[in-house]
């Protein structure tokens, strides 16, 4: 089933609000490849966040005094503003002191207009899914949660403990699962027959796009990890140094002598691959630091490098896999490429229809003085 977020799926909101990327122009070090897989998305607000709506037939006098928007009668509080955006405020609060405030403030205020805009698209959507009368079922808010589950190598125990972290029970979860399958299922009933993608389409991107189709060449390889020690702030760094070299040294012969890398990797690496036995799965030239990827590509399979210095400490590296360059042809990209471009008309028409829906809907702003 296809899942509709206003341009992002629930397997995508959950993946976001469950792993944090660091989105970088610099290239990655080893440790952040292998921290990078499976791929996280970028930081951004989850639809599993969305807090409950507040009971509008008795508004308290509290609650009025907060409202930010209302939407046909409905009223949106900042603290369901707040509450979308908690997670994104507190990493604010974190960073405060290394930004001027001037760029704090403009984040905060850009975080509270999207949220606006997400909550109110979200009611007016709600609003024609309730008039639709979709009725999603239990079985079928479980087989989301499943799938959101392993699509986070979770298991469902495991994926309740990582929402209550977040604040989430897990009725709360399964009924924004239900209400965004909900309103999924209304869009789905919306673009029926009309975001339909031929061969012929997909053709005719393939033709158009077909250097996005080169494959580069890859390596896949393992690595330990020896990071620079200094508990001491007031130590020579050149020590340190030293010590660590002498402990990559000391791996090193190990190795030569016979030992098992990945076990090695497993005891002594100080990069989150150390669990996978070093394994940093495959990459392109020009995703690690140089020195590393220099050294690396210049390995066989099978062949284990001398040790290798980069600004993250010293490594030794083993090629286990090669992938030449090459080129997927349209026939291997043919069905990616229709269900990208269905998904691309999805998204569009979505926007065009929760536009109509705002240009009809009774919006109002509270006056502030």
């Amino acid at each position: 089933m296809r899942t509709f977020c206003f341009g992002r799926g629930i397997l995508l909101c959950f993946a976001l609000c469950l792993a944090g990327a660091n989105l970088t122009c610099r290239n990655k070090s080893p440790e952040e490849i292998a921290a990078d897989k499976p791929e996280s998305g970028a930081p951004a607000e989850a639809d599993v966040n969305a807090p409950s709506a507040p009971d509008v037939n008795a508004p308290s006098k509290s609650v009025r005094k907060e409202v930010a928007v209302t939407v046909n009668g409905f009223e949106i509080t900042e603290s369901m503003v707040k509450e979308l955006i908690g997670p994104q405020l507190e990493r604010i609060a974190q960073q405060a002191a290394k930004l001027p405030p001037s760029v704090t403030e403009q984040y905060k205020k850009q975080l509270r207009e999207d949220a606006l805009e997400q909550l109110i698209r979200r009611q007016l959507l709600d609003e024609r899914v309730e008039k639709a009368n979709i009725t999603i079922t239990e079985e079928e808010v479980m087989d989301q949660i499943d799938e959101i589950a392993s699509a986070q190598e979770m298991s469902l125990e495991d994926l309740k403990k990582t929402m209550e972290q977040y604040g989430r029970n897990f009725e709360e979860v399964k009924e924004d699962v239900r209400k965004m399958l909900s309103r999924n299922r209304f869009m789905e009933g919306q673009w029926a027959g009309k975001v339909d993608v031929t061969e012929e389409d997909a053709k005719n991107y393939y033709d158009e796009n077909k250097k996005r189709f080169d494959v580069p060449e890859k390596i896949r390889t393992s690595h330990i990890l020896v990071k620079l020690e200094l508990a001491d702030p007031n130590a020579d760094p050149n020590d340190a140094k030293a010590t660590a070299k002498v402990k990559a040294q000391d791996l090193l012969q190990q190795i030569k002598d016979g030992a098992d890398f990945a076990e090695l990797a497993k005891a002594h690496s100080a990069c989150p691959s150390a669990p996978k036995g070093g394994d940093l799965g495959f990459f392109a030239r020009g995703e690690t630091t140089p020195q590393f990827e220099k050294a690396a590509f210049q390995l066989e399979i099978g062949q284990i490098s001398d040790i290798v210095e980069t600004e993250y400490g010293y490594h030794i590296i083993k090629l286990t896999d090669h992938r030449d360059a090459s080129v997927v042809s349209f026939e291997q990209a043919q069905d990616d490429i229709i269900k990208q471009l269905t998904e691309k008309k999805q998204s569009e028409f979505a926007e065009k229809y929760i536009n109509s829906l705002k240009a009809q809907a009774d919006i109002v702003f509270p006056f502030k003085l």
